[in-house]
């Protein structure tokens, strides 16, 4: 009996790593039923305008780093009411696992629910092939870097559930920053442009592929534009991603909290 069950328990095991194979080429989507503690989790917002990023932790729950309040853009302005606050709205009744947090910001931990507040569950994916990377069109699915075992991943997060980790910034220290730097440890070292995030990568590489290159000017033709800009998108995106980037370190998550510095000053602390 017992080994009828492990002979099961391993086929079960292969089910749910091929359809996560396949879940890569078509789809991030996931069962919950298929989540594992330690991974990255996503969940579109606002008519997929954007998402909000996560760390499962098991039990249904998710560590995850938001601004709260409906305030996710920062800037007091109609802005902030067009990407909804990646928090649940207030409801007439709490949630009984965790409360109102509708005003919350911060690392919290929030039941899987509220996390997705209405929204579908995603899997982000790590040591993804280039063309996997590239076929996944849109930025904040996946990246090329690989990710920490599953234990490293969940100390991060819990340790930054007690200590926070920093001010939020929707383009350099954002909820998919906090979620990639938990699954990596990796933190980007230079004071311009944007952090991890992929989604904030993939809106630069779209504006520096339309805008930004002279290569533009050899064609006129909408084949031959269409060509060049897509092909200045994909390689923007790649020297994007912080699978490729050199201006990245990997912090241990007591040295990135004790020392509450700015990305441009860690090499300093480092060397």
């Amino acid at each position: 009996m017992e080994k009828a069950e492990k002979e099961w328990g391993r086929i079960r095991a292969g089910r749910r790593a091929r359809k996560r194979k396949r879940m890569g080429v078509l789809s991030n989507k996931v069962d919950r039923l298929e989540l594992k503690p330690g991974d990255h989790i996503y969940s579109w917002r606002s008519g997929y305008v954007y998402a909000h990023h996560g760390i499962y932790t098991g039990d249904g729950e998710v560590i995850h780093f938001t601004r709260g309040g409906g305030q996710e853009m920062g800037t007091g302005t109609v802005l902030d009411r067009l990407l909804a606050s990646s928090m649940p709205p207030p409801r007439a009744a709490a949630c009984e696992s965790c409360g109102d947090q509708s005003a919350a910001e911060g690392v919290v931990a929030s039941c899987l629910d509220c996390f997705l507040a209405g929204g579908d569950l995603y899997l982000f994916l790590y040591a993804a092939s280039p063309a996997l990377f590239l076929a996944k069109v849109r930025g904040g699915t996946c990246t090329l870097a690989a990710a920490d075992p599953a234990e490293e991943v969940l100390h991060r997060a819990r340790f930054l559930l007690a200590r926070g980790f920093g001010a939020y910034d929707l383009f350099r220290n954002n909820c998919e920053d906090f979620a990639m730097y938990c699954k990596t440890g990796l933190l980007v070292t230079t004071g311009y442009g944007v952090g991890r995030s992929g989604q904030w990568g993939c809106v630069v590489s779209a504006a520096s592929a339309v805008a930004g290159s002279p290569l533009r000017f050899l064609t006129t033709g909408a084949a031959g534009l269409s060509l060049i800009t897509g092909g200045i998108y994909c390689l923007n995106r790649v020297v994007s991603d912080i699978g490729v980037r050199r201006d990245v370190v990997k912090l241990p998550v007591e040295d990135l909290v004790s020392t509450h510095l700015r990305p441009r000053q860690i090499p300093a602390v480092i060397n």
